[in-house]
């Protein structure tokens, strides 16, 4: 019986310590709070790379061009890829957005 009582009581002891020495302090990744699009107005028939970069709710950055969703509000004067490459069609200005979650972001273009 005292030997059983001495093992289980090494058994939770090498638990605790175990547990202790793991540890589980992770902390939870900073949320968006907003983003801001930049990058020139391309020609009409040219291309140009627009970038967007998230800024963190605990102020750090991060560039978000690759994981945005671009968008253009007027595809008839500037459309937009995929990856944030805008190409001008006629003549005219448009909103570009780039969108994370629910969080956008916006830059006004005008194509010559």
């Amino acid at each position: 019986m005292r030997i059983r009582l001495i093992t289980l009581f090494a058994l939770i002891l090498g638990v605790a310590l175990f547990s202790a020495a793991c540890g589980s302090t992770t902390t939870a990744p900073s949320t968006l709070a907003s983003i801001s699009v930049a990058g020139t107005a391309p020609v009409v028939g040219a291309a140009s790379q627009l970038t967007a970069t998230g800024t963190l709710a605990d102020g750090n950055t991060e560039d978000v061009t690759s994981t945005a969703s671009w968008t253009s509000s007027d595809p008839s004067v500037a459309s937009v890829s995929s990856t944030g490459a805008v190409t001008g069609v006629t003549a005219g200005t448009a909103s570009v957005f780039a969108t994370v979650g629910n969080i956008s972001g916006t830059l006004q273009i005008v194509v010559n």
